[in-house]
């Protein structure tokens, strides 16, 4: 456990955050529009029914939340570029302003002495392309692609890691299935399309990034979970093996080898797209690193049982530290990759400003629990690299607009003041301790 485990000195502590998320100014020097823009003005779609025009503002206070991210003695950030800032259209016309934007953002990062490591895709296609079919239309896997191209030429090696997609299961399922994500489409045939689509994305950009002799890592970020039948019932473990092909090996199988799971595919049957096996197969381009997001287990019942007496975020979320330790265990066997990086992992609760401070102990023990058990991954021979707490800032979240706080800044969304909760100092003083660690060893 981490009371013993010292973690590597070259071990990245970072924090992470979205661009859609924070940076606001969604129509300032001329970002064009995203489906988050257009899903957020459709009645009762966004609690609230509020957006992120202006979010956190961190398009115009990012020196100060670098400043932030430096004082808690950090050594990486993870951020996302907004599409639609850099190629209104999607396609075509690029925004130099945009690109100027992301260019400042890195160069500050690497002033601080913060690793940059940027996410291609969190979610917020340009609406222009959704007019033209979005994820459903073939042609997305080239659009995705010039527009990898495009943030690479001007950011180039400066960046540590370039990330294709950021948990590709909530853009088809969220988005196209469930439709409670932009763009709101509720249909499954869609929704793997979608899925398709992006896993073909995903290929041709690394091999695209790797024919310009990068010495950026290259990888993808999957969202990830144990799941758990409630009982030893065939039923119950037959649900809980479904499952786990559907969320879990339906985006691992192809990174790792070009097809999709068979269970989960004669589970679709009919609702099944055309898809080309042979073309799948250009997902499974070699990976410097996987990113992986836990925040929860699955626990599966076909009586609708549900665990009772656990603890659980404001998001509902069981707290189950133990999970990111059989999760990395788990995948190191069966994918295993040269290296994973914790892209994010945190939990939202009911944060109060009182007197200046926030004491958030139930995200400090959640912090340190699920750190115990990652260190105790890495004790048995797990190649983590790296942690990224979700997320530096509370923000705009999602179809939950700004009611739920991820962050261990706080954010008085009226003043855009930021303070540091008490979580956020356990993290800087833990930091530290494992560098004291280090420095000892020497």
């Amino acid at each position: 456990m981490t009371e013993n485990f010292r973690f590597p000195a070259d071990f990245r502590w970072g924090v992470a955050t979205s661009a859609y998320q924070i940076e606001g100014a969604a129509f300032t020097d001329g970002r064009g529009p995203s489906i988050w823009d257009a899903y957020a003005l459709m009645p009762g779609k966004i609690l609230g029914g509020q957006n992120g025009t202006v979010a956190c503002d961190h398009y115009h206070l990012w020196e100060q939340d670098l400043d932030l991210i430096q004082g808690l003695g950090l050594s990486a950030y993870r951020f996302s570029v907004s599409w639609p800032r850099v190629i209104p259209e999607g396609t075509g016309k690029v925004n130099p302003l945009g690109l100027d934007f992301y260019d400042r953002l890195v160069d500050g990062m690497l002033q601080r002495g913060l690793e940059p490591h940027l996410t291609l895709y969190h979610w917020d296609l340009p609406q222009a392309l959704q007019n033209r079919g979005g994820w459903a239309n073939p042609e997305i896997v080239h659009w995705f692609t010039d527009y990898a191209l495009t943030v690479y030429e001007r950011l180039g090696d400066r960046i540590k890691s370039y990330c294709t997609f950021n948990e590709p299961w909530c853009t088809a399922e969220l988005g196209h299935h469930i439709g409670r994500h932009a763009p709101g489409i509720q249909d499954l045939k869609t929704a793997l399309l979608a899925s398709y689509h992006i896993q073909l994305a995903h290929g041709e950009t690394l091999l695209a990034l790797r024919a310009q002799n990068t010495r950026a890592e290259l990888g993808t970020v999957l969202n990830l979970y144990p799941v758990d039948p409630a009982t030893d019932s065939e039923a119950d473990q037959e649900a809980a093996l479904l499952l786990d092909a559907k969320i879990n090996r339906w985006y691992l199988d192809p990174v790792f080898r070009g097809t999709f799971p068979e269970r989960a595919v004669a589970h679709y049957a009919e609702h099944m797209p055309s898809i080309d096996p042979e073309r799948l197969k250009v997902a499974a381009q070699p990976l410097d690193f996987l990113g992986v997001n836990y925040y929860y287990r699955y626990w599966v019942s076909t009586e609708g049982k549900t665990l009772q007496d656990v603890e659980r975020t404001d998001m509902g979320w069981e707290i189950y530290p133990e999970g990111i330790y059989r999760l990395m265990k788990d995948l190191h066997q069966e994918y295993p990759a040269p290296k994973y990086y914790i892209t994010e992992n945190g939990a939202a609760f009911k944060d109060e400003l009182q007197n200046g401070e926030v004491h958030d102990e139930a995200r400090v023990r959640f912090l340190r629990d699920h750190l115990q058990h990652l260190g105790r991954a890495m004790q048995e021979g797990v190649p983590v690299h790296g942690y990224f707490e979700w997320s530096l800032l509370d923000n705009f979240e999602w179809a939950f607009g700004y009611a739920k706080r991820f962050g261990i800044v706080h954010v008085d969304y009226e003043t855009q003041k930021r303070t540091l909760k008490d979580s956020a100092k356990w993290y800087r003083d833990f930091v530290m301790q494992q560098r004291k660690f280090q420095a000892e060893e020497v």
